[in-house]
């Protein structure tokens, strides 16, 4: 009696201070604002903490850590081999290192060390977090035996609900339902098979002695039960330790709830409501909400019920969590209960008021729920919350595990939004040893649709980069509208695919600095023809109105009238037209086709609003759409779209290679009809069509693809030869007028003469067109040449005067030379004649200065270092003007610089070889093929005819005399042609005529299989003209970035240290750029670039190639190649089940592995045979590190 008179007064008294506390704490609202804290030195026969040790890592040992901080007690951490650099140890008072030897989660699993630790240390309390030691009850009681406490659940009641059987039968004891399941563990998986059959499928398993979605396998064919409980035991014993398994009846569409249940050592009991944990993957939570959505009354009243009746009947103490399974029709069932603290624990917390961790520790220094001021009728809702788990897992792969390091790391924060985490800040590693949790992002309100508009807000506002985040996922189920009202199940995430429909986050940013720093590092990405260097001025822009529209032009007229009117406009037209070829075939004739859309689309403006009576500009086309993409690392469909934009008043021309669109080879005709509908709708007006043989079948094709798509329609002559010398019978007038008359009859709307060789001198200029205009007084026509000679001027001012409508020029700085005549001297000539151009000087001169400056940013493709003036000798050789700078490039390379006389001289016999062609490209190619390879190998003429038959010769020759190209004029030289072929396959009519059409739903599908979502139409139309060109570009785009924003001098050669530089990645967006320095080699032969960017400082890990050569590194699976099988994730090889020379098929499990306490079977990607294996067993690898080979 007098020990009961003790202790009530003894809770008088805690009453009293109770009071005093909530009436001068506002925390005892109904609405809290804040979590309920807990002050050191409250009264009550307790045995305080001084000391508190976290036996667990990352971002759960920092909560623990921050509420000992609060409650002024010290802290103590443990760290693995692995963890050396981990934030959780900095965040102690004091941390000490633990499990030498071992493996990363052995350490901590290692529980003799552990208390020794914490003895040789005067800690009197460890907390165990969750996972790993959280549910062990063996580490409960060895920290009992040794007089330290536990903070959670007794060992016995730890023992008996860490295992599921024994929790089973609690609950049923206490009367409360549960799920059919097995008595106790199974033994084996005939045992699972036995069960199986006796209460049909599906089950689950489920690991007795730890949670977290390990070791979980749910089984639906009865074939998978024994490969199910062999992974899913593994799993268990890998991450807590024990194997054993049981196995109950799998409740189909269930709601998963769980109560958050607190209970003290004098057998008060309490909840603090409920959360819904349905939004999972592979039974591991990834959303979780709290108080449960639209949960009717009367059950969360049930289930909150049967949670503390359970809890009181086994004695709890502590925090823990009693989960359940709720089905469709409101009947719920008992699954388990977590004898721990929950991962999601934060929402409780956030719409209780109620600090779970500080809660924990003062139970386990004897405080009661009482003197906590914890009583039931106390306990009250306030609002809702949400947490996401952030991972470092990749949702376009499976949600595979990444690793390495976080390059940036951008929060998003601000009013309702609250953090915790431990690996989240640049320059963190990430691991494959441990869980793959990186954030835990929580958002309260006063609702749930609130709530999940802040966690939407602060998900958009998170940049990491260096891994790949779940964050694309998150932002889907936020954005689901399901999600939003609240109601789910768990299969919510298997029923809802458009939730792993990504489209991933650009990082522009970041892939820029990688960019640069690969240049700094490698040297330039493109190759560069001459050692000169860009110079380092910014080209100056002309003046020009700002968001004024630039007067009327010709492709107004084209737009209002229809290609025929526009035709018949140019051809009432008076004076003399210009074709400004600066954009394409000047660039490519001087600068190796260099030219980047940076810096087109700077001076574009200027020529809209100044030059606007142009007949066109040509600008796309021909070699630039393949150098776009493979040199440039360009869009050559960008390019197009963003000329038009800034040029819309001018006629856009291009070079349409007939049959073969702008490639080298044929195509099925519905690509070649496809690319002139793309090319239309993306801007283009005037396509120039010729085919390098003047093969008509080849430009009829081409013609009719044009009109189709709508263009104007310039069928092209490819000129050859001299009609004004009467012994070259060839290539004569009737040749010339015959095919004219063809074109004209296939409908073109204007007639070109396309003289890439620059071999029309102005007295055949003034006979070929005159006789053309005689011949088509109503055609227009147009004129190309080339000005290597030096004689273009004068042959398009003779052109002009005999009856052409338009002529070809490049402005003054690109002219001359393998160019383009100049536009300049063309526009003085005509000036105040019947052929005045309508162009000013003054203009052009401005024009020409832009130029003038950004032809020295290309200096590194610069023609002028080996070409140092026009040369008439092309009237003998006939070298195309596009290909004389390549082919003395080529020469060099070659190591025929000193020869190139010889190869000049050996052209103009290889052409005479292969039958006295038309040469443009690619018969050009050809004859140039021819050419080199003659003078390398030292070959005459007679040479070649006599050892035709045993030489080797270039593939380009090989396909011209099958018949690739389509048929030359006067046919194929015999007997040349067949001991060449040495009775090879041969094409006798239209090459792509027998080409099957391409499907191009298919090709879209394997593309975006190949490089996501990302894939447009016009890349679907680039690979089927380029297709390893385009899968080049895309990775490269994928891994760089935009880096066609970057200055051209940036883009060559990267920045200088220290320079500044700024890049505006897209309207109002400018990126500030600083090159701080390179790092030192490092064990892995990476070098560490720094920058600056906008102010902060980041960092890029860069191979260094040169040093790699000396280096050892596992070979990398090959993109593309199916039988060549990659480590989907980074981890560590566990089992390899099969060996070389076994036949495998589609789908066979091949080799597991295991990752971040995650085990993946990886399965053969195709039908074949094992060729090699490149893992062994307990290797640890990387992403993408080939694993095997199968053909």
């Amino acid at each position: 009696m007098l020990r009961l008179k003790a202790r009530a007064s003894q809770i008088c008294q805690a009453a009293g201070q109770l009071t005093r506390v909530t009436q001068s704490s506002p925390l005892k609202a109904t609405q809290p604002q804040a979590l309920r804290y807990y002050t050191a030195g409250e009264s009550g026969t307790v045995q305080p903490i001084k000391k508190l040790m976290v036996a667990n890592r990352g971002e759960i040992a920092i909560r623990v850590f921050r509420a000992c901080t609060e409650m002024n007690i010290r802290t103590v951490a443990i760290y693995s081999e692995q963890d050396k650099m981990h934030m959780h140890r900095q965040k102690a008072d004091e941390s000490y290192f633990i499990g030498k030897g071992l493996p990363p989660v052995a350490a901590y699993l290692n529980i003799p060390e552990i208390i020794t630790v914490a003895q040789e240390n005067d800690v009197d309390a460890i907390h165990p977090g969750y996972g790993f030691l959280s549910e062990r009850a063996d580490f409960a009681k060895a920290c009992n035996d040794v007089g330290i406490k536990f903070v959670g659940p007794s060992s016995e009641v730890v023992r008996k609900m860490g295992d599921k059987v024994e929790a089973r039968q609690a609950a049923m004891e206490a009367g409360v339902q549960v799920v059919p399941g097995t008595p106790g563990p199974v033994a084996s998986a005939k045992d699972a098979l036995e069960f199986c059959e006796q209460y049909g499928l599906p089950v689950i398993f489920k690991a007795a002695y730890g949670g977290g979605g390990r070791g979980m396998r749910v089984v639906k064919n009865i074939e998978d039960v024994e490969e199910s409980f062999d992974r899913a035991y593994s799993e268990a014993l890998s991450a807590f330790g024990n194997g054993e398994l049981f196995l109950e009846k799998f409740i189909e569409r269930p709601r998963h709830i769980e109560v958050q249940i607190l209970g003290d050592g004098h057998g008060n009991v309490i909840h603090l409501y409920e959360r819904d944990c349905s939004v999972q993957r592979r039974h591991q939570k990834v959303v979780e909400i709290a108080p449960a959505p639209h949960l009717p009354q009367h059950l969360r009243d049930s289930m909150t019920a049967d949670a503390v009746k359970l809890a009181r009947h086994v004695g709890y103490e502590n925090a823990g969590t009693v989960e359940f399974l709720l089905d469709k029709n409101g009947h719920y069932y008992f699954i388990e209960v977590n004898a721990r603290l929950q991962v999601e624990h934060t929402v409780t917390e956030e719409v209780t008021g109620i600090d779970l961790v500080q809660s924990q520790i003062r139970i386990s220094e004897g405080k009661s729920l009482p003197e906590l001021g914890l009583n039931q009728e106390d306990i009250r809702l306030n609002g809702a919350a949400i947490q996401c788990r952030m991972t470092t897992e990749d949702p376009a792969r499976g949600f595979q595990p990444d690793t390495g390091r976080i390059e940036v790391f951008r929060s998003g924060e601000g009013m309702g939004i609250r953090l915790d985490s431990a690996s989240a800040f640049a320059g963190a590693i990430i691991s494959p040893y441990y869980d793959s949790l990186l954030v835990k992002v929580i958002a309260q309100a006063r609702d749930h649709p609130s709530a999940c508009s802040k966690m939407l807000r602060a998900l958009k506002e998170f940049r990491i980069r260096g891994v790949k985040t779940n964050i694309p996922f998150l932002l889907n189920v936020l954005e689901n509208q399901e999600f939003l009202t609240g109601v789910l199940d768990t299969y919510f995430i298997d029923e809802n695919p458009q939730l792993f429909s990504f489209y991933p986050s650009q990082n522009r940013a970041q892939k820029l600095l990688y960019y640069l720093g690969q240049v700094i590092v490698n040297g330039a990405s493109t190759p560069l023809a001459t050692n000169l260097k860009p110079s380092e001025i910014t080209p100056t822009v002309p003046e020009t109105p700002v968001a004024t529209k630039p007067p009327p032009g010709w492709r107004d007229i084209l737009l209002k009238e229809g290609p025929e009117g526009f035709a018949k406009k140019v051809r009432e037209h008076k004076g003399l037209l210009l074709m400004d070829t600066t954009f394409r075939d000047a660039h490519q004739s001087l600068l190796a086709t260099r030219v980047r859309t940076h810096d087109l689309k700077r001076i574009s403006p200027y020529v809209a609003h100044n030059f606007n009576n142009l007949f066109s500009s040509e600008n796309w086309g021909g070699a630039t759409f393949d150098v776009a993409l493979r040199f440039l690392h360009e869009c050559p469909w960008d390019r197009l779209a963003e000329l038009r934009k800034q040029m819309p008043n001018i006629p856009f021309q291009m070079l349409l290679r007939g049959a073969n669109a702008v490639g080298y080879t044929n195509y099925p005709d519905n690509v070649v009809f496809k690319f002139c509908d793309q090319a239309v709708k993306h801007g283009m007006d005037i396509f120039r069509i010729f085919d390098s043989l003047n093969y008509l079948p080849n430009i009829i094709v081409g013609m009719d693809a044009v009109g189709k798509a709508g263009g104007v329609i310039e069928a092209a002559i490819s000129y050859t030869g001299d009609v004004s010398d009467p012994t070259k019978t060839k290539y004569n007038m009737d040749y010339y007028v015959d095919l004219a008359s063809e074109l004209v009859k296939a409908g073109t709307h204007i007639l070109g003469i396309k003289d890439m060789a620059g071999l029309l001198k102005p007295q055949a200029a003034d006979l070929l067109i005159r006789t053309l205009r005689d011949k088509f007084p109503d055609v227009p026509i147009h004129v190309h040449t080339h000005d290597t000679a030096g004689a273009g001027v004068a042959s398009m001012l003779a052109a002009a005067r005999a009856g052409a409508d338009a002529v070809d020029v490049a402005v003054d700085s690109m002219s001359g030379m393998t160019s383009q005549p100049s536009m300049g001297a063309i526009v003085a000539a005509t000036e105040r004649t019947d052929l005045d151009t309508g162009v000013t000087l003054e203009n052009v001169s401005t024009y020409s200065a832009y130029w003038e400056q950004t032809r020295n940013l290309y200096a590194p493709f610069e023609c002028c270092v080996t070409m140092k003036s026009g040369n008439a000798d092309i009237y003998v050789n006939e070298i195309p003007g596009g290909q004389y700078t390549n082919l003395q490039f080529q020469a060099f390379s070659l190591g025929l610089a000193d020869q190139f006389e010889e190869v000049k001289k050996m052209y103009s016999v290889a052409n005479k070889l292969l039958g006295d062609i038309p040469k443009v490209t690619p018969s050009s190619k050809v004859v140039g093929d021819m050419a080199q390879f003659m003078v390398q190998n030292k070959l005459t003429a007679e040479m070649v005819e006599d050892r035709a038959e045993e030489l080797s010769f270039p593939s380009s020759v090989v396909e011209y005399f099958q018949g690739y190209l389509g048929k030359p004029p006067g046919g194929y030289p015999e007997p040349l042609r067949t001991k060449i072929l040495k009775g090879a396959k041969t094409f006798d009519g239209r090459p792509g005529m027998s080409l099957p059409p391409l499907d191009f739903d298919k090709l879209k599908e394997e593309l975006v299989e190949k490089h996501g979502p990302v894939v447009r139409e016009v890349d679907v139309m680039s690979s089927a003209l380029y297709p390893k060109v385009l899968d080049d570009f895309m990775e490269f785009r994928s891994k760089y970035g935009p880096v066609d924003t970057l200055d051209t001098r940036l883009f060559l050669m990267g920045p200088k240290i220290p320079e500044e530089c700024e890049v505006e990645i897209e309207r109002g967006k400018t990126l500030s750029i600083k090159t701080l320095a390179v790092g030192d080699l490092n064990k892995n032969g990476e070098r560490e670039v720094f920058f600056e960017l906008n102010g902060q400082l980041r960092s890029v890990l860069i191979k260094d190639e040169e040093a790699m050569k000396e280096m050892h590194f596992h070979p990398k699976s090959l993109k593309g190649v199916k039988g060549s099988v990659g480590a989907p994730m980074p981890g560590s090889v566990i089992d390899i089940k099969v060996k070389v020379g076994d036949k495998v098929v589609k789908g066979q499990p091949v080799l597991v592995l295991s990752a971040m306490k995650m085990e993946m079977v990886v399965s053969a990607p195709v039908d074949g045979e094992v060729k090699s294996i490149a893992v062994t067993d307990g290797m640890k690898l990387e992403g993408d590190d080939l694993l095997m080979d199968i053909e």
